[in-house]
């Protein structure tokens, strides 16, 4: 079952079940796809799925952390809830080890050795890795293995 159509089918799981928190964020993400969609004029694929739903977990967390600063202890666990069911669409993320040996494969196939061919060497392995793993934490190892 692709991607969409476990989101389409969870929606309507969720409105049978009157599970308003579930059906507000999965609401929010088909209305996401929807606009997405609009601007490239082309139906979304799986990986740029997996990439809208990264983005959007990506924002629940910045936010979790601006409200914590804020001391908006309400917000920031709503948000939470909504990262929890937004992470059960995302593929599980890679561990430091497996980021590890992505980043030093695709150092050793480009042939990279200094800084200079950072951006190369980010660049590759996001496409690699796709929504498997944080762009912080890849450019943290991409940091490491260079260096």
């Amino acid at each position: 079952m692709s991607l969409r159509e476990k989101l389409d089918q969870d929606l309507k799981e969720a409105m049978k079940g009157r599970e308003k928190e579930r059906l507000s964020v999965l609401r929010m993400v088909r209305s996401e796809i929807k606009n997405q969609e609009i601007r490239d004029r082309r139906p979304l694929d799986e990986s740029a799925l997996l990439t809208l739903l990264a983005r959007s977990a990506k924002q629940r967390r910045d936010s979790i952390d601006q409200f914590r600063k804020g001391g908006r202890e309400d917000l920031a666990a709503q948000e939470t809830r909504e990262l929890e069911i937004l992470l059960d669409y995302l593929p599980k993320p890679l561990t430091d080890d497996e980021l590890r040996k992505v980043v030093e494969k695709t150092v050793t196939r480009i042939g990279a050795i200094s800084m200079k061919e950072m951006g190369t060497v980010m660049k590759q392995v996001m496409a690699e890795v796709g929504g498997r793993a944080d762009g912080k934490r890849v450019q943290q190892m991409v940091r490491e293995v260079l260096s």
